[in-house]
């Protein structure tokens, strides 16, 4: 008897916080997104950012289910420790072959299927974990029924894309995507279960979108260090001033404010789920997604301004398109993720809009001036926006 009440899932009570277990798998899947920063600069250009972009898509929604699960039952404890564990070593294999997501060889592994065996073995154990949970739980139970009858559907095109190739693998990988989180939502009505501590579902996304920037910017930096010149530390200096504004803009008044909220939700009411659903599950995609995206384009820059040799050049010529695009197109879709976060949780967004529409005007400016400037252009902007928010506000 003991055995077997020691194999029960040991349910997560209000008070529960975030585990050292839980942040160290959040550094796996951010292992994955800086690999993605690497994928997409290799050859930049819509259809390779487009890839990059679905990728992203089936990562994030695999790391929400299992902060679903982590705050329904302990993640660090028997059977869920285990499976959450090789859930780690999938998404680890599937971000070693992200280099070569869409390209096709004659070995004995294919990138791309290894990639899409890898993704389905981290989803299939999420459905084992989560039946597992719901011992005892009958309504649970059948959502989790639900739940499971798209998520095993997606696999069928998953997995002939892989094996197709080209075209029909991007297309094919794209439905996939959409019969996963549009059937999971749709047969959870928006929330996959519920929120056992506010807190701890909170503190989650807060640390995985912390350990982004960080990771993020590391990623950026990382293509500066083979020349040590001064146009390249003013730039990698721009950077991390423009990765510190975003981390305020979120980290300071935003996150504390919204977390109240949700904590302050009844623990069984549909309010808290979802909150839960719609701010953070589906609102801090657009946060983690422009995180990466300005990493990319500081990545693009700082290999703008390593490659150039002559002395009118040092602060690099003006960047292409697509890459002022990434940058500041990321900004401005951090900015967007933030101001949804704050509509559905805090419900004051005054003046927010206004900000993002400079940052997308500020584009054509930038496609103009050397690749230093352009960065200092939007570090300037943030920094200034970061200033604005902290004046003191009358009443």
């Amino acid at each position: 008897m003991s055995r077997v009440h020691r194999s029960r899932p040991v349910l997560v009570e209000e008070a529960h916080r975030a585990t050292t277990f839980e942040i160290f798998f959040d550094l796996v899947l951010v292992f994955a997104l800086t690999r993605l920063i690497g994928f997409m600069a290799e050859s930049l250009g819509p259809l390779t950012l487009y890839q990059g972009l679905l990728l992203l898509l089936w990562f994030w929604y695999a790391w929400s289910c299992y902060a679903w699960l982590g705050n329904q039952v302990r993640a660090d404890t028997g059977p869920v420790l285990a499976g959450m564990l090789a859930a780690m070593a999938a998404i680890f294999v599937a971000a070693l072959v992200i280099p070569q997501a869409w390209q096709r060889h004659d070995g004995a592994l294919s990138p791309p299927l290894t990639l899409a065996i890898a993704y389905i073995v981290v989803r299939g154990l999420h459905l084992g974990l989560i039946t597992y949970s719901s011992s005892g739980n009958p309504q649970y139970r059948r959502q989790t029924l639900r739940f499971a009858v798209p998520t095993t559907i997606a696999w069928v095109p998953l997995l002939v894309g892989a094996i197709l190739g080209g075209t029909a693998q991007t297309v094919l990988w794209t439905v996939a995507f959409l019969v996963d989180y549009g059937g999971g939502r749709i047969a959870t009505a928006a929330s996959f279960g519920e929120v056992r501590s506010g807190a701890h579902f909170a503190e989650r996304h807060g640390l995985v979108l912390i350990i982004v920037l960080g990771e993020s910017l590391l990623s950026a930096g990382a293509a500066g260090l083979e020349v040590i010149a001064w146009p390249v530390l003013v730039a990698s200096v721009f950077g991390f001033a423009a990765t510190v504004c975003l981390w305020w803009l979120y980290f300071v008044g935003v996150a504390p404010a919204a977390a109240e909220v949700l904590t302050s939700a009844s623990p069984r009411s549909r309010r808290r789920q979802q909150l839960a659903a719609d701010a953070y599950t589906l609102a801090h995609l657009p946060l983690v997604a422009g995180a990466v995206y300005v990493a990319l384009g500081i990545h693009l820059i700082l290999a703008n301004l390593t490659e150039q040799t002559r002395p009118r050049q040092l602060s690099g010529e003006p960047m292409s398109w697509s890459a002022i695009l990434v940058l500041y197109g990321g900004a401005a879709l951090y900015l967007a993720g933030r101001l949804l976060f704050l509509r559905l949780t805090v419900g004051r967004s005054a003046g927010h809009l206004v900000a993002i529409g400079i940052v997308l005007l500020l584009i054509p400016l930038a496609r103009t001036l050397p690749a230093l400037a352009a960065l200092g252009l939007l570090t300037a902007f943030l920094a200034a926006l970061v200033s604005y928010e902290r004046r003191p506000r009358v009443d």
